[in-house]
């Protein structure tokens, strides 16, 4: 199935499973479709290799992700719910891409604390409540040049009021809210 076709599926579907369900942690709350076109025109503009997605869920995020980066390149992707990372294995096989994506099965904050890569782009899609215990380890795993991109920035701008003013007092970084599917706060980190 070609990537844009099974998009289309799991646009259906995460609007009927999110309507009918009324547990959090069972819905999937994707991102919206122009957020997945404004991912993909970021991503091939900077011509991205390496991204870093907090959030799997299902895997239409990083679906859109890994279409958009290089050839070469490699998204991991870190979910905390092992059903939800079981879906995503099958759709990132069904597309054609598991090739691209490597899946982390555990807490984000665990991961960022021991791993030592960085990262083109950053795109938090998660638990928002947990942002600013791992905030620091995000800006130490986005490369000098990279973006941070995360999303709900306008739907749920008093969660991340902190994480947002936190990212925004480093002087390493220039900041934009931009206002696509749920609004996403991108921040961009000086090249040295």
């Amino acid at each position: 199935m070609s990537p844009q076709a099974l998009l289309a599926e799991l646009e259906r579907k995460g609007e009927e499973n999110d309507a009918r369900t009324t547990e959090r942690c069972r819905k999937y709350l994707n991102i919206t479709r122009d957020t997945g076109q404004f991912l993909a025109v970021l991503l091939k503009a900077m011509q991205a290799s390496s991204v870093l997605e907090i959030g799997t869920s299902n895997g239409y995020s990083t679906l859109w992700l890994a279409a958009s980066i290089v050839e070469s390149g490699r998204i991991t992707t870190v979910e905390v719910s092992p059903d939800k990372v079981r879906e995503a294995r099958d759709n990132f096989a069904r597309a054609g891409l598991a090739h691209k994506i490597q899946q982390i099965e555990g807490s984000a904050a665990d991961y960022l604390r021991a791993q030592k890569a960085c990262f083109d782009v950053v795109f938090l899609d998660a638990e928002r409540s947990e942002y600013m215990g791992f905030a620091d380890d995000v800006v130490a795993a986005l490369k000098p040049g990279g973006v941070l991109v995360c999303d709900n920035a306008v739907s749920h701008q008093a969660e991340l009021a902190d994480f947002m003013a936190h990212i925004e007092s480093l002087p390493a970084f220039t900041t934009c809210l931009v206002p696509v599917g749920k609004g996403e706060f991108v921040a961009y980190k000086e090249a040295e």
